[in-house]
């Protein structure tokens, strides 16, 4: 089986997402924040036609963690090939060197350098930032169980209509997906 998806990363920290509140008319809105600047990272791969999903969280960003998800991405579909869409990151150019190897049953394809918009886990990372909007987790051990929390609400269909572009799907659609 072949298979279209998108891969990407977010850092998700202890400063707090700020966004909008509702109050009564001519009342100020007041949030709580906090200013910590540490940080867990989660890796994504989603797939746009069936909203089929898989996350893993690293400590940071790098080659190495890359390398890391790749191979469990590639575990966790064996009887698929994998088309994977990504931006052009630095650590992710570096899978060309020796030093790293593309599991066989994946294929990067890589968008035009400075265009997020055109990867629809982006959306997603939007959709789980806002739900954890105004969250004041004190440690790094109380981020993870918030975020896996709001994530496991974060079924395939949800995904599927976040991801779902149109112009996508009637792609893949003339593609045989």
């Amino acid at each position: 089986m072949i298979r279209f998806c998108c891969q990407d990363e977010i850092r998700i920290g202890l400063k707090t997402i700020t966004g909008r509140k509702i109050t009564a008319v001519g009342v100020k809105p007041v949030g709580v924040n906090q200013w910590q600047f540490k940080a867990t990272y989660l890796y994504g791969i989603i797939e746009p036609l069936t909203g089929e999903s898989f996350f893993w969280e690293f400590s940071h960003f790098n080659t190495d963690c890359f390398q890391i998800f790749l191979n469990l991405v590639a575990q966790h579909f064996p009887d698929s090939v994998l088309i994977i869409q990504l931006d052009n990151g630095a650590f992710h150019k570096a899978q060309t060197s020796s030093n790293t190897k593309i599991p066989d049953n994946i294929i990067l394809l890589f968008q035009p350098a400075h265009s997020p918009e055109l990867n629809p886990i982006e959306q997603v990372w939007q959709y789980i930032k806002r739900r954890l909007r105004w969250l004041l987790p004190k440690n790094l051990n109380e981020l993870p169980a918030a975020l896996y929390a709001k994530m496991g609400k974060l079924t395939k269909p949800i995904i599927a209509s976040i991801a779902g572009r149109q112009y996508i799907l009637a792609a893949l659609s003339v593609a045989g997906f």
